[in-house]
């Protein structure tokens, strides 16, 4: 996955839905701080799509410890070439935590995977020129830039929307959604603005983030969206 187009991942926390997914989804999205075994199940993998595997520190709304072993996992599951994209903290890679996770990007580098960089913002949305900020920050970092918050109001997707066409106009790799109700239409509107990564659960009672649509759902909103812009 290299995110020069849009790219639809099934997120989830068990590659058993990788069947299930192949219809609407270019990717899965393994997220390894609610996954049982994810090494294992990387071993194991036989499936035809490409994976990104996200392993999300505590103070980043995941599940993982701090510890130098969340960043382990990560190096080891580059290591499988079903891997093809990581996803790093940005405040991870700019001196937050206890440990280096610039040694992942590299390993990742090294085994021919992307890069992707995100920052969540879970109480409120900034304004446009602070996640323009943010998201040129974390492309300074990945392949991609991504960045989700929590909107409260229709201003609020609006900002996120105009620093996603401002960051793709100047050439920049970004991925952004906004999470809530108030911002849930912006997981379909935001690839015409430039965003290049889209996540989804296969069932919709698996989000992993407020305000998912289903797989299925997203594809055919993105489609729809795109065949008439």
């Amino acid at each position: 996955m290299d995110f020069t187009s849009f790219t639809l991942l099934a997120a989830g926390s068990d590659l058993a839905i990788e069947p299930a997914a192949r219809e609407d989804a270019d990717g899965v999205e393994l997220r390894m701080d609610f996954a049982d075994a994810p090494l294992s199940q990387l071993e194991a993998y036989d499936g035809d799509l490409p994976l990104l595997v996200t392993n999300r520190a505590e103070w980043e709304g995941g599940e993982a410890a701090d510890t130098a072993e969340r960043l382990d996992a990560l190096e080891r599951a580059v290591e499988y070439d079903a891997v093809t994209a990581v996803d790093l903290e940005l405040a991870a890679l700019d001196g937050a935590g206890d440990h280096d996770a610039g040694r992942v990007a590299e390993h990742a580098r090294d085994h021919g995977a992307s890069v992707v960089v995100s920052t969540h913002d879970f109480e409120a949305t900034p304004d446009r020129d602070a996640i323009a900020d943010r998201l040129e920050e974390a492309c300074t970092y990945g392949d991609v830039g991504k960045m989700a918050s929590t909107a409260h109001s229709p201003d609020d997707v609006l900002a996120m929307l105009g620093a996603t066409r401002e960051l793709s106009a100047a050439g920049e790799r970004v991925a952004t959604m906004c999470m809530g109700e108030a911002g849930r239409h912006s997981r379909a509107v935001a690839p015409l603005y430039g965003s290049r990564i889209g996540y989804a659960p296969v069932d919709p009672a698996e989000a992993t983030a407020p305000g998912q649509y289903d797989l299925a759902t997203l594809r055919s909103l993105v489609e729809q969206l795109s065949s008439e812009s």
